[in-house]
């Protein structure tokens, strides 16, 4: 029994630890998410988008660069910018781009998992887009689409604010925007990342390393070489640890890094990471936005992307000699509350989220502000939220025997 508060203490403390590594980082990414999504509106983007050549493709993806990093939120910009003219591969385009090549989550990345796995990210995030509009042109699902466009009706475009940018800079009104928006942003993902950072110190303190080396084949500290069919496994199996955890990318991260600190490969590491779009609560989503026929499709067609992608940059990483090696540290004893940089930053992005909040909720009060989700289920979100609550009581009790132990 001692044994078993020693490692729920350990949990707490690793969960608490990882979240305060990431704290400002999650602050940032937000706050220039929050910015960009006040700023440049979807209006805008839409009129860039309404054909299925290489320029669309290639906004579609810049759009996404600069948009949230939430999978939901990601979902309704995608849909309503198809819904308004965009065409489905730009649409697709930017809802890759906007849940894997975004600024917060590369930020996050670095901290767990370091530069590699960052350009692992981004040039991933390309070939997800490039693989699944090869699949798209390929297939040519032309009657899918327009059945789905049917199903979603059309759509007037809302009248574009003309204004210079720098006066909408200046704008109180827009500010008071971007506070509501960045608190919006919190309030979609405090269940995702508080389920992921719990699970995450969870894994690290009790659960043994066979255990991963039964899921994900081959694996072990110092294991550096596979065969393509270990490969092909761990990329596959990526896709199903992800849909059993289901959470979103920004609360993967830790545990990706718990994947790659027991053994799995980079390409089984990247697929977990790539793997936020394949999930059940997605699926349901898009089958209520398009259709189960066009939901299927785009499973086949993103599954069939991240495992493409993710051997391709295994390969291409190992020719380059750029897969870094698995530290084999253990996480549970790592010193993450101390006095340096990652302290002094929390501090000064606290400070910044209090101004935003001030902004948004106290001098804005009257503004009015406000981004379409998708529809979650009642039900899930619902679980989501006892988890979470959970969670906080699970790692109240654990930092409290933490200090006693």
């Amino acid at each position: 029994m001692d044994r078993f508060f020693q490692n729920w203490a350990d949990a707490a403390s690793t969960s608490a630890g990882f979240f305060w590594m990431a704290l400002w980082a999650f602050v940032l990414g937000y706050i220039v998410s929050s910015c960009i999504q006040v700023f440049v509106t979807e209006e805008r983007m839409q009129r860039s988008m309404g054909d299925a050549g290489g320029k669309s493709v290639l906004l579609g993806t810049l759009f996404g660069f600069i948009s949230s990093s939430c999978s939901f939120s990601a979902l309704a910009t995608s849909k309503s910018l198809f819904k308004k003219g965009a065409s489905f591969v730009s649409a697709v385009a930017f809802l890759l781009a906007s849940t894997n090549l975004v600024i917060e989550l590369g930020i996050v990345i670095s901290i767990f998992l370091g530069w590699q796995f960052v350009v692992g990210e981004y040039v991933g995030g390309i070939l997800l887009i490039l693989f699944s509009w090869g699949l798209i042109r390929i297939i040519q699902p032309k009657k899918l689409i327009q059945q789905a466009r049917d199903r979603l009706g059309s759509s007037e475009l809302e009248t574009l604010d003309q204004a210079p940018l720098s006066q909408r800079l200046r704008s109180p009104e827009n500010w008071a925007k971007v506070g509501k928006q960045y608190a919006m942003e919190w309030k979609m993902v405090w269940k995702d990342v508080t389920i992921g950072f719990t699970i995450a110190g969870i894994v690290s303190a009790f659960v043994p390393d066979a255990f991963f080396q039964t899921l994900f084949i081959n694996t072990g500290e110092g294991q550096q070489s596979f065969g393509f069919f270990t490969l092909l496994e761990h990329v596959l199996v990526g896709p199903l640890a992800a849909f059993l955890t289901f959470i979103g990318s920004m609360g993967n991260i830790p545990l990706a890094a718990l994947l790659f600190g027991k053994g799995v490969s980079f390409a089984g590491v990247m697929a977990f990471i790539f793997s936020d779009l394949v999930v059940f609560p997605v699926l349901r989503i898009n089958a209520k936005y398009y259709g189960w026929k066009m939901a299927l499709f785009m499973l086949f067609l993103l599954l069939s992307s991240l495992v493409g992608a993710s051997l391709l940059l295994h390969y291409g990483f190992n020719l380059l000699h750029l897969i870094p090696r698995g530290t084999g540290t253990n996480m549970v004893e790592q010193e993450h509350f101390k006095i340096d940089y990652t302290f002094f930053l929390n501090l000064a992005f606290l400070v910044l989220s209090g101004v935003l909040v001030y902004f948004g909720f106290v001098k804005g009060k009257d503004t009015m502000h406000h981004k379409e989700m998708a529809p979650k289920s009642p039900a899930l979100e619902k679980t989501l939220e006892v988890l979470a609550f959970i969670c906080f009581g699970w790692l109240s009790v654990g930092m409290v025997l933490h200090w006693m132990v």
